[in-house]
């Protein structure tokens, strides 16, 4: 059986490694700070959602079978 184009792409994207054709940050310093804040906001929101639901979950009728 033959593998298709795996080989194919395989190599291309070896060649790019190799080459430095990696995307690369164009976002400022400022602005590359400022999505990290925000990616960083979003997880503490998700976390407090979590912690609530889980003290909820405790408060409301302890263990669950």
């Amino acid at each position: 059986m033959t593998r298709g184009n795996q080989r194919d792409k395989a190599r291309e994207k070896a060649q790019k490694e190799k080459s430095g054709e990696k995307k690369k940050n164009t976002q400022s310093g400022s602005e590359q700070q400022r999505s990290k804040e925000e990616a960083a906001a979003i997880m503490r929101e998700k976390q407090a959602k979590a912690e609530a639901k889980k003290a909820e979950g405790a408060a409301g009728g302890g263990a669950k079978k």
